[in-house]
């Protein structure tokens, strides 16, 4: 699913981020959604969020709820 729609993220569903070092090589890390720290619906580069773990990063990919 689509990382871009605020309302295809929710607290606790699995995703793939990009962390804002990561950028240039699109290395992704996989975790559970903390926050949604992007307050827009839409965000062309994908919503900020906060892991479980701490990491900060635009959604990519949301893998499950």
């Amino acid at each position: 699913m689509n990382g871009t729609e605020r309302k295809n993220i929710k607290p606790g569903a699995k995703v793939r981020i990009v962390q804002k070092e990561h950028q240039r090589t699109g290395q992704l890390t996989e975790g559970l959604v903390k926050d949604i720290l992007t307050n827009s619906a839409v965000h062309p580069r994908g919503i900020k969020v906060r892991l479980e773990n701490g990491l900060v990063g635009r959604v990519q990919e949301v893998i499950g709820p």
